[in-house]
């Protein structure tokens, strides 16, 4: 059976030596490429065609986020592993949105990413222990939804999807017109959305806010 063919991509020089190395001593791995930025791994990864990269998020030209994005689209069959040290739910849902099909953090042992290189090569789906539990409370209904919003944030929406203004909101949660304009804001961004109508629909549709949602 043929090595399975892995690209490393990490900023840090020592661990992506480290990490190399590691993937080099297994018989049924092969190290075919290594890049410590993003532009150059999609580059590199287009060209190779490798069967799993492995992937960090903080790079210093574009993020880990947008070069899985660019690597699963132009090369569907290579996995994306992401080992990172992030492990908020922002992070874990932007790389599964933009096609990862593992997470671990830089903590898990030599074993765990092997088996997690190896799984993926094999087209399965790797989530290591602090982060599945985020994904099962998800799915199973348990996590409020919009889960990268904060629990004040979420509250804020629900009062934008009832129609309030950022006046009302700040009188109504006892805070600042700025604060609210703040939360408004990271709110947009989170979601995706250009403006308040766009959020309300969004937000309707997830059920918040106590009015009927448009076109139900």
């Amino acid at each position: 059976m043929a090595a399975l063919r892995v690209f490393a991509v990490d900023d840090h020089p020592l661990f992506r030596l480290g990490l190399c190395a590691m993937l080099a001593r297994e018989p049924d791995l092969e190290v075919v490429g290594e890049a410590e930025a993003g532009l150059p791994a999609i580059d590199a990864v287009t060209g190779a065609k490798p069967d799993v990269v492995v992937m960090d998020l903080h790079l210093p030209d574009i993020t880990g986020i947008e070069a899985t994005a660019q690597i699963v689209a132009a090369c569907p069959g290579t996995g994306v592993l992401v080992l990172t040290m992030f492990e908020d739910s922002d992070s874990l849902f932007a790389a599964m949105r933009a096609g990862a099909r593992g997470y671990l953090l830089k903590g898990s042992s030599p074993e765990e990413i092997l088996g997690a290189v190896r799984a993926i090569g094999r087209g399965q789906a790797v989530f290591g222990p602090s982060v599945a539990g985020q994904l099962l409370a998800y799915f199973s209904g348990r996590r409020a939804v919009f889960p990268g919003l904060t629990d004040r944030e979420r509250e804020v929406l629900a009062l934008v999807a009832d129609g309030y203004g950022n006046a009302t909101i700040a009188r109504t949660l006892s805070v600042a017109p700025k604060t609210v304009r703040n939360h408004v804001s990271s709110i947009f961004a989170k979601l995706h959305v250009a403006n308040r109508a766009e959020a309300i629909v969004q937000a309707r549709r997830a059920g918040l806010g106590s009015q009927p949602t448009p076109g139900g």
